[in-house]
């Protein structure tokens, strides 16, 4: 899950930086006046800090998103770790029982 999110977030920053150095080079190659390219200029910054701000909304969501599944994945392993030790604990008295009835077994026969 966080390997798609971070490819997402490659790709959304690729996009971006894309975008923003296509509109550049079209501004700079465009054939205008130093106002209308100021403008242009102001309008093209205004449009990719829209889109920065889209993309750290959404990388914010799911960063938020991996961090709650990463808390429930931390509680169910700490679940798993306790039934573990729980199963190991009664596998060691069954042990120790089936031990003790050998050695009964074993005193039994010599008498």
């Amino acid at each position: 899950m966080a390997e798609n999110g971070n490819k997402q977030y490659i790709f959304l920053k690729g996009f971006l930086i894309g975008g923003i150095l296509g509109g550049l080079a079209g501004i700079f190659f465009a054939p205008r006046s130093g106002q209308e390219l100021r403008s242009k200029i102001k309008e093209k910054g205004r449009e990719a800090l829209k889109g920065a701000e889209e993309i750290h909304k959404e990388t914010k969501a799911i960063l938020e998103d991996a961090r709650r599944h990463a808390e429930e994945l931390k509680k169910d392993l700490v679940e798993a770790g306790q039934k573990v030790k729980e199963i190991l604990a009664r596998g060691e008295e069954k042990e120790a029982r089936g031990a003790e009835s050998r050695k009964e077994g074993v005193r039994r026969r010599e008498t």
